[in-house]
Formats: C-alpha cells, sequence, structure tokens
C-alpha cells in the first residue's frame, strides 16, 4: 500500500515513517520543513504545506491508498497568544487535506488527536467516553478536526480513525519551548544547565514513546475503522520523578530549580489505553526507563 504522511519529517512522523518502510509500505512524506527536520531517504518528499493548494499535485502523482495526518500546529502556549494560526494549520489545514482525500477516493484516514481535548479530567485514568471540554485553541482545534472527520464520514463515506496520544517524548523531538519535558530536561543536563520545574512537580502526565505511537499509526491502518482511541501507558508519573529516572540513566546527580506553576497546568491526566488493546491488538512495548534510555542514547538535540 502507499501511505501519505502529512508531517512526515516531524517527530512522531519521522519515526511512523520509518515504520511503514519497515512494515513494507510504499511511503509518501508532505511537510513543510518548518519545523520537520528528518525525511527518510526511501520515502518519496513533497515540500508542500496541507493549507496550500498545491497539496493536490502530491494526490495527483502519488495516488496514495492511505493518509496518516500528523501535520499541526502543536504548541497550547502558541494557540493561546495566536489561536487564528492554529485554526488555519489545525482546521483550515484539515479540512483542505480532507476535500483531496474524498476526490481521489482515499481508503482512510489516520488523525494524531490529543489528549488536550478532555480538558481538566474529571475521574483517572480518561478513557474515551470522558466529556470532551478543551480549555485552550489547541484542545479545540483538535476537537474541531475530530467532528470534521465524523462529518466527512457520515456524508462523503471517508473512513477514519483517531488517536488521541498522551505524552509522546523519543528521538528527534523538539526541545526548545513545548517540545516535550522529557526532551527539556535531556537537553539542559547533556549542556550543564539546571534543569526547571513548574510548580511542585508532583503534577502526573502519561508518558508514551514515539516508536510505541509509530506503531499504533500503523495498525490503524487496518483496524478501528471510525473510531476514536487513547494511545497511552495507562501509567501516571510526576515529573520530579521523570527527572529523577532522566538522571540516574544519565549518571547525573542535580537538584532543579522550581519556577510558578504555569497558568492552566492540569495537576494530573493519565488516559487509558484499554480500547486500542482491544480494537487495535496493541499494547506499549518501551517501558518509561527503556524509553529514555532509547531517547538518550539517540539524542541529537
Amino acid at each position: 500500500m502507499k501511505i501519505l504522511v502529512t508531517g512526515g519529517a516531524g517527530f512522531i512522523g519521522s519515526h511512523t515513517v520509518e515504520a511503514l518502510l519497515k512494515s513494507g509500505h510504499e511511503v509518501v512524506i508532505v511537510d513543510n520543513l518548518r519545523t520537520g527536520k528528518v525525511v527518510n531517504k526511501n520515502a518519496a518528499f513533497y515540500q508542500v504545506d496541507i493549507c496550500s493548494e498545491d497539496l493536490e499535485k502530491v494526490f495527483f502523482l502519488e495516488k496514495p491508498d492511505y493518509v496518516i495526518h500528523l501535520a499541526a500546529q502543536v504548541s497550547v502556549r502558541e494557540s493561546m497568544t495566536d489561536p487564528w494560526t492554529d485554526c488555519q494549520i489545525n482546521i483550515l489545514g484539515i479540512v483542505n487535506l480532507l476535500n483531496h482525500c474524498v476526490k481521489h477516493e482515499i481508503r482512510k484516514v489516520v488523525f494524531a488527536s490529543s489528549a488536550a481535548v478532555y480538558g481538566v479530567p474529571e475521574v483517572l485514568p480518561i478513557s474515551e467516553e470522558h466529556q470532551t471540554l478543551p480549555v485552550s485553541f489547541y484542545g479545540l482545534s483538535k476537537f474541531c478536526a475530530e467532528n470534521y472527520l465524523k462529518i466527512y464520514k457520515l456524508h462523503m463515506g471517508l473512513n477514519y480513525t483517531v488517536l488521541r496520544y498522551a505524552n509522546v517524548y523519543g528521538p528527534n523531538q523538539l526541545f526548545s519551548g513545548e517540545g516535550g519535558v522529557a526532551a527539556v530536561f535531556i537537553d539542559r543536563l547533556l549542556h550543564n544547565r539546571t534543569p526547571v520545574i513548574f510548580g511542585t512537580g508532583e503534577q502526573s502526565r502519561d508518558f508514551i514513546y514515539v516508536g510505541d505511537v509509530a506503531r499504533a499509526n500503523v495498525l490503524a491502518l487496518s483496524s478501528g475503522d471510525n473510531l476514536i482511541l487513547n494511545v497511552s501507558t495507562n501509567v501516571a508519573t510526576t515529573i520530579n520523578d521523570l527527572l529523577d529516572r532522566i538522571c540516574s540513566l544519565m549518571n547525573i546527580k542535580v537538584k532543579a530549580q522550581y519556577r510558578p506553576p504555569k497558568e492552566g497546568d492540569l495537576k494530573e491526566s493519565v488516559l487509558s489505553n484499554v480500547e486500542a488493546k482491544n480494537i487495535l491488538k496493541w499494547v506499549p512495548e518501551y517501558s518509561l526507563e527503556e524509553g529514555l534510555k532509547e531517547t538518550i542514547n539517540n539524542w541529537n538535540g
């Protein structure tokens, strides 16, 4: 099968492309390279923005069978200061993409969504049945895109699977801004800089290794039609514990600098992965220690 991966030069995209190629698929990458930087030489590559009219040329020339849509504006903070750009990329971008998918008879779209669609959790772990009340424009745009997919299916027959990722970490992750707390810690420690924790550090997150996410993306091509599934470990880890584990793996002793908490920062977030296990026949293969070791050993920041 030929798979078009939007954002295929980015963090999750580059790992997904690699997983697809290892599975024997033919891969086409679409990426504007604003943040993406890893272009697999074994895949066709087009430097195209998903909002551009040029996107149709890729469909016309390559005739893909499936699409994995990973291109996005991914910063919660930037979505709050610039909701227009967030909307352009995360909502108008997917509408542009889906129009071409329908026109060129794509069999299915796998869409990368986020735990941000849930907002403040009422119960833990968060299942797919939890209410969706996003508290950021990023979460709102991801939730809006999910609903576009539902209506494209209803009226135009376009199949989809939505995967709501927990906190993804691993090699190739950006470490600037909100590139991921694990990446930020590793980069600061490698450059002999004191790691910074906002708040007490007792806030918890569900950290999922990027290789496990990539595998879920591949499995969703052939299962989970027209469903929404969490991709997570179902394990809560505090930020303090995360730093301790990284320091232990790097054989570094350091005390973090604590700063006031970020406005709107959630106290706890952990996603149930029961449905993904049952429907995709997927389980996370990497423990946190194994994933962090892979990340440190393959760090290229």
